[in-house]
């Protein structure tokens, strides 16, 4: 394997944020033919969901742009549905739920004279409108969020009918976002084994642990980066298979784990153990990057 420079990759279960500069060609295009009005992404605040607190919420900022520069924006009507990625407690099926709705003077005029506005749901409110038990959702799953604008005039965009040009490109208006469901976790030492099949380290890779938002990574050190007169060989041990920890302490809030993709991912794999040694999540090779579905929630 050659040393080639550091690309960090994340999976995207949102969207990117796109500047105010975008192209006024591509609106124009976007106003005049199919879409007729955008929902472009400012900001995701959160993509999380604590189960252990009902009042975390789903939460992103977003700016309106119709053929009337906002004139006929009317209502955005924030609904939910559930991806359940937990069979083992059987399969939760709600689809396109109405949560709640954020009327036109809810928001406010922007720096380039467009309607914006914060768009927010909480878990025990999306819980509520799908009428969930606590038995029918675990962590790990998903609840998804689509917001529906509606115009003056009757005509309602989201997803299904927004075309490619917004949903991605220079706008990031996707109307669809992923956002996962959590716990306060279980306190205590994660063993952390890492492996490369190469043996020459990690170029790149990281796994890491968002302790109440603040990183702790863990990775196999680069051969290529290691002085040249000490680092042994390729396929040496300190380049190929090492075991390590992260420690979440006690009144930790939420912890997300996330794999972040480096230079050739086909060489990475790794394995996460819960305090009590139980098997997390076996990773690899070629983990896709971004959150994992890794989750142990306190006993008390």
């Amino acid at each position: 394997m050659k040393k080639i420079v550091k690309t960090l990759l994340s999976l995207v279960l949102v969207v990117s944020i796109n500047s105010c500069s975008d192209s006024n060609n591509v609106i124009d295009e976007v106003l005049d033919h199919e879409t007729g009005a955008v929902l472009r992404t400012l900001e995701v605040h959160s993509n999380t969901l604590n189960s252990s607190d009902s009042s975390t919420e789903f939460s992103v900022s977003v700016e309106e742009q119709d053929a009337e520069d906002g004139a006929l924006l009317k209502a955005v009507h924030v609904h939910v549905s559930i991806k359940d990625l937990s069979p083992g407690n059987g399969t939760t099926v709600a689809n396109d739920i109405l949560v709640k709705s954020f009327d036109a003077s809810q928001f406010t005029d922007g720096p380039h004279g467009l309607p914006r506005a914060t768009i927010s749901a909480t878990f025990g409110e999306s819980v509520a409108a799908m009428g969930l038990s606590d038995t029918q959702y675990e962590p790990g799953d998903l609840f998804v969020y689509v917001l529906k604008l509606e115009l003056t005039d009757g005509r309602v965009f989201d997803d299904t009918n927004a075309g490619g040009i917004i949903t991605g490109g220079f706008f990031a208006s996707p109307f669809k976002y992923n956002a996962l469901i959590l716990c306060s976790p279980e306190p205590g030492t994660y063993a952390v084994d890492l492996q490369d099949n190469y043996g020459d380290g990690w170029q790149g890779s990281e796994v890491v642990a968002n302790i109440d938002g603040t990183p702790t990574a863990v990775s196999i050190p680069s051969y290529w980066d290691a002085d040249s007169g000490t680092r042994g060989s390729v396929g040496d041990p300190q380049w190929s298979d090492i075991s390590t920890s992260i420690t979440i302490p006690n009144g930790t809030v939420e912890t997300t784990w996330e794999y972040v993709g480096g230079s050739y991912p086909s060489e990475c794999e790794f394995q996460i153990y819960a305090p009590n040694g139980d098997l997390l999540g076996d990773f690899g090779p070629s983990p896709a990057p971004g959150l994992l579905p890794v989750t142990l929630c306190a006993t008390n």
